[in-house]
Formats: C-alpha cells, sequence, structure tokens
C-alpha cells in the first residue's frame, strides 16, 4: 500500500480524491507534499477503478504557496516520503491513448505529469490559493472555484519571478495582457473575476462547493468513454506544440482508429437502446 504524506486519498464512484492536508499551514506547499501528489496521482492513473481525478485542500483552504519556513531555510523539505524515486513514478504516466505527450512535458520534477495523466484532472479551488498552489492548479484540466476563494500569483511580491512553467500555461488561459497583470501586480482576486478572466470554469456557492465538484466528477465517470476522454486530453494538450495542419492529421488517425473501437460500438448501442453506458475502464 502506497504512503501519502501530507495528502489524503480516497477513491469513491471511480473518482479518486486527492486533498492536500497540511490545514494549519492552509495546506502550504513543501518537498515531500510534492511527492505524494506525484505519487497518488500515477497510482489514480494506472487504477481501472478511478476514471477522473479531483484534487483539493483540506480545511478552508486550497494552498497558500511554498511553505514559508521552508523558503526561509528554516525548514528542509527533503528526500522521498513515499520511497520510491521520482523516476520511478513518473514513467506511470506514458500512455499509448492519443498523441504522446512524454517529450512535451517530460519535467520529472513539477507538474507536467498532470497533463500525461490519461484521466481528467479537477482542481477543486475551495479556498485561498497563491504561488505554486496556482501554478499547480493551472496544469490541471478543468478548475472549480468555490465563491469565497481568493486568487493570488505572489511571485514578485516575493522577489521571485514567473516561475514553473506559469508564463507559457497562464496566458494560454486568460489571454497575454491578463496574465501579466496577475503576474505583475501579484493582486488578490474573488472568484468571480476568476471567472470572468477564463482562469476557472465554474463557481459554486461555498456551502455546496465539493458536493458540486463530485457531481460533475461523476458525471465524467458515469456517463462517457474513459478513452475518448483520455485522447480529447491529450490531443488538447498535444494542440498547444502543433499548427493546424497537424492538430488535424492526428484527429484524422484518432478518429480512424476510434470508429473501429469497442468503445465507438458501445456510444451507439447504449443511445439506441436507451440504457447506461457500459463503457470500458482503462
Amino acid at each position: 500500500m502506497s504512503s501519502y504524506p501530507d495528502i489524503l486519498y480516497d477513491v469513491k464512484d471511480r473518482v479518486a480524491t486527492i486533498t492536500l492536508n497540511r490545514p494549519d499551514r492552509l495546506n502550504a506547499y513543501t518537498g515531500r507534499m510534492a511527492e505524494s501528489i506525484k505519487l497518488a496521482m500515477a497510482d489514480a492513473a494506472a487504477d481501472p477503478a478511478v476514471r477522473v481525478i479531483v484534487l483539493t485542500g483540506a480545511g478552508r483552504g486550497f494552498c497558500a504557496g511554498a511553505d514559508m519556513e521552508v523558503l526561509s531555510g528554516a525548514v528542509r523539505a527533503g528526500g522521498t516520503g513515499a520511497g520510491v524515486k521520482p523516476g520511478e513514478i513518473d514513467r506511470k504516466f506514458d500512455s499509448d491513448l492519443g498523441p504522446s505527450l512524454s517529450d512535451d512535458f517530460k519535467d520529472a520534477e513539477r507538474f507536467g505529469y498532470f497533463a500525461r495523466t490519461k484521466k481528467p484532472v479537477i482542481a477543486a479551488i475551495n479556498g485561498p490559493v497563491a504561488g505554486i498552489g496556482l501554478v499547480m492548479a493551472l496544469y490541471a484540466d478543468l478548475r472549480f472555484a468555490a465563491d469565497k476563494a481568493v486568487f493570488t500569483t505572489s511571485f514578485a511580491q516575493r522577489g521571485l519571478i514567473a516561475e514553473h512553467g506559469i508564463s507559457w500555461l497562464l496566458p494560454r488561459i486568460v489571454g497575454q495582457a491578463n496574465a501579466l497583470d496577475l503576474l505583475m501586480s501579484a493582486r488578490k482576486i474573488a472568484a468571480d473575476e476568476a471567472l470572468r478572466l477564463g482562469l476557472v470554469n465554474k463557481v459554486f456557492a461555498q456551502e455546496t462547493f465539493m458536493e458540486n465538484v463530485m457531481a460533475y466528477a461523476r458525471l465524467l465517470a458515469d456517463t462517457v468513454s474513459p478513452r475518448s476522454m483520455a485522447v480529447m486530453k491529450a490531443q488538447v494538450w498535444k494542440a498547444n506544440f502543433q499548427d493546424f495542419n497537424q492538430a488535424l492529421d492526428a484527429a484524422d488517425k484518432e478518429m480512424k482508429v476510434s470508429l473501429g473501437h469497442s468503445e465507438f460500438k458501445e456510444g451507439v448501442a447504449h443511445f439506441l437502446e436507451k440504457r447506461p453506458a457500459k463503457f470500458a475502464d482503462i
């Protein structure tokens, strides 16, 4: 059984929930937490009982960024808390579904593996999120926020720069001008502004936040093909590195495979027979 220091890991109704679990520190990020998240994500990706992955925070926050005690040198987070080498974990994200992302997101130490994970990753931003916590959320496929959540990049206020690939990700999500605003000012924005900017997909009331997130996760887990989701996810992330003709060519190849696959037959059959789908696990 895997060990996950500083996080909680739970699987229910084909949804794996990874919960950052340092609520007394607003789930401030450490090296040990980073290793646990990666191991849990790899285990969820490899588990046929899991179709969707939800990442959230314990208590009143999502992630307050890097632990300031770690940054100041008062605490040194080291070692692989899960007892495995990072490279061993990294190999678990290779997938034969859709275009390969192994060369595009090959940095084993940060969050590129979110994109390589063949199952959809939902960031459930239940409260304040800052710095590296925001970066981590941006690597998720979908982001939902509680209406009380607050967002900040924070780097400029620490004398730092746009870290961990956020200079590549953020403009693709909110546009260049908005990205520069959020990065250079490090100002705090509320959930409603995050929604207007396209930083998050949906905002739910704090009181029913996780209920709504899990309802959406179960919608994906219960009603659509896991194989289709995996291929689509790879296509969309890969398109960031392709021109239109390359993306179109990749789609044509994937469509040919899909038309001959049993998932397509089931997709048509359950519609015609007016019954719940029985798609295969991956």
